[in-house]
C-alpha cells in the first residue's frame, strides 16, 4: 500500500468520524449530500498520523440557517463568530465548530473582509497553506481541491497560490508560516513562502501586539522549534518579533529542547524564550511591555533576570536559603537552563569536571523541586505576648529570628526561638 493510500485510510477509518457528536453535526446539515466536512486541522492531523481531537466543520449553510436547524434539532448553538460565519455546536461535552463558506472580498493585512459563499474550492482558496485546505465528508472521502495531500505527505508547508499575496492579506501568516513549519514541516522551509515572509517581514510591525506574541508562544510551544527559529533569523524575521535576543544568540535551545527530551521536561514556552534573551532587567521589561505580556509572564521574566545563577559548586544549605529567600521558579529557571546548556557542552566535550558539574546542578534542580517551603513558627502575636510593642522594632526583631532560624536548617521551633530571643536580650 502506497504512503498516499495509508493516509485515506487513516482518515477514513479515523476514530472521530466515529464520535456521536461529529455523525450529529454531519446530520444537522445534511453531510451525507456533502453540505457540511470536517476542515483543518483534524484533516491534517489524520493524515499525518498525528494526534488529532478538536473538529471544525465548514459548510454551505449561512449562519442563520446553521443556529435554525440547531434550534429545531434542540441542539445548542452558539453564536461565538456570526460575523465571520461560525458557529459553535454543543453536544454534551464537545464542540464543533461550523463556518459558513467563506471568499475574501477585501483585505488590509491585519483583517478580511468576507462574503458566503457555496463553493468548496473557492473557500479552500482563501485558507492560507495547503496542508490546511483539505476536506472530510461524513463518509470518510477526501475533498482535496488544491492537491494539498501530498505537501502534507512531504510535510511541505505551502502557501495556497501567490505567496506573497496570502501574506498580503494578513501579515500574520508571515509567523504562521514558521510556526507550520516547526510543528508540520521537513528539511527547508518551501522556498516560495521564504522569500516571500523576508520580503514582506516588515508587514509584521502592522499586527497587534497580542496577535504576535500569541503566535510566537505557538512556535516556541513546538516539539522543536529550533529549525523554525533559525530561518526566523536567517531572514530577519526573529530580530523584529524579539529585537532584544539578536545579539544575545538563541544557540542554547539546542540545549533545552535536548534537556526536555531527555529528562522528561515538560515544554514550557516561557522557559525555552528565556534561553534566547539577556537576563537583564531592562531588556526583559522593554520585552514585556512591547509584547503586552501577561502580569504573571512579565513576572516570571523580572525574577528570572533578577536571579543570581545557583553555581554547581553551590551548598545544599545555601540553596536552601536561596529558595526560601528568592523566587522558587526563578531558581529553578536558572539551574534548569544552566543545566541544559552544561548537558549540551557535554556532547562536544567530555570530561569529569563538566559530569561532575551537570551531577551538582541536577541535585539542585531536584532539592529546588522537592522545596517544601517552610513556615516561620513566630509571629507578631508571640511577642507581644512576651511584653514587645508593636512597631518597627517588633519587625528587627523578628527579622533577626528569621534569618537565626533560616542558618539553622529551619529547625529551630517556636519555643526555641523564643528562648533565643530571651538570651539574646530581645525580648
Amino acid at each position: 500500500m502506497t504512503e498516499l493510500n495509508e493516509a485515506l485510510e487513516r482518515v477514513k477509518q479515523a476514530s472521530w468520524l466515529k464520535r456521536p457528536a461529529v455523525r450529529a453535526a454531519f446530520e444537522l446539515l445534511d453531510g451525507g449530500q456533502g453540505h457540511v466536512r470536517a476542515v483543518g486541522g483534524i484533516v491534517r492531523n489524520t493524515i499525518l498520523g498525528d494526534p488529532a481531537s478538536d473538529v471544525d466543520m465548514a459548510s454551505i449553510f449561512t449562519p442563520d440557517e446553521v443556529l435554525d436547524r440547531a434550534a429545531k434539532a434542540g441542539i445548542k448553538a452558539i453564536p461565538t463568530g456570526i460575523e465571520h460565519g461560525t458557529i459553535t455546536l454543543v453536544f454534551g461535552d464537545e464542540t464543533i465548530e461550523v463556518t459558513t463558506l467563506r471568499q475574501d472580498v477585501a483585505t488590509n493585512g491585519r483583517h478580511a473582509e468576507v462574503a458566503f459563499g457555496t463553493d468548496w474550492e473557492e473557500d479552500a482558496k482563501r485558507r492560507d497553506f495547503t496542508m490546511n485546505a483539505l476536506y472530510v465528508l461524513a463518509d470518510g472521502s477526501l475533498y482535496d481541491p488544491l492537491h494539498g495531500v501530498q505537501d502534507c505527505l512531504d510535510r511541505n508547508v505551502h502557501f495556497i497560490g501567490d505567496a506573497a499575496a496570502r501574506i498580503e492579506e494578513d501579515y500574520l501568516r508571515i509567523l504562521r508560516f514558521f510556526r507550520f513549519f516547526a510543528y508540520y514541516g521537513s528539511g527547508r522551509p518551501e522556498a516560495g513562502g521564504l522569500k516571500a515572509a523576508a520580503k514582506l517581514k516588515d508587514g509584521v510591525k502592522r499586527l497587534s501586539a497580542e496577535r504576535v506574541w500569541a503566535e510566537f508562544k505557538k512556535i516556541l510551544a513546538a516539539p522543536d522549534p529550533s529549525r523554525a527559529l533559525l530561518w526566523m533569523r536567517t531572514t530577519g524575521i526573529l530580530a523584529l518579533v524579539l529585537p532584544e535576543g539578536e545579539k544575545w544568540g538563541m544557540d542554547a535551545i539546542h540545549g533545552i529542547v535536548a534537556a526536555e527530551q531527555e529528562l522528561k521536561w515538560k515544554i514550557d514556552p516561557l522557559f525555552r524564550l528565556i534561553s534566547i534573551i539577556p537576563p537583564q532587567a531592562d531588556k526583559v521589561n522593554q520585552l514585556a511591555e512591547r509584547l503586552k505580556l501577561s502580569n504573571d509572564e512579565a513576572a516570571r521574566l523580572q525574577k528570572w533576570a533578577m536571579q543570581p545563577p545557583i553555581a554547581p559548586e553551590t551548598t545544599a544549605k545555601d540553596v536552601d536559603k536561596s529558595l526560601y529567600w528568592g523566587d522558587q521558579t526563578a531558581i529553578l529557571d536558572r539551574i534548569c537552563l544552566d543545566l541544559a546548556g552544561l548537558r549540551q557542552k557535554l556532547k562536544q566535550d567530555q570530561n569529569m569536571e563538566l559530569m561532575a558539574k551537570i551531577g551538582a546542578l541536577h541535585q539542585h534542580m531536584e532539592r529546588a523541586q522537592a522545596w517544601p517551603s517552610p513556615v516561620f513558627p513566630l509571629g507578631g502575636k508571640d511577642l507581644i505576648a512576651q511584653g514587645v510593642e508593636p512597631g518597627a522594632e517588633m519587625g528587627k526583631i523578628l527579622n533577626e529570628l528569621e534569618q537565626f532560624w533560616v542558618d539553622e536548617d529551619f529547625q529551630p521551633d517556636q519555643a526555641a526561638l523564643l528562648a533565643k530571643a530571651k538570651s539574646d536580650g530581645l525580648v
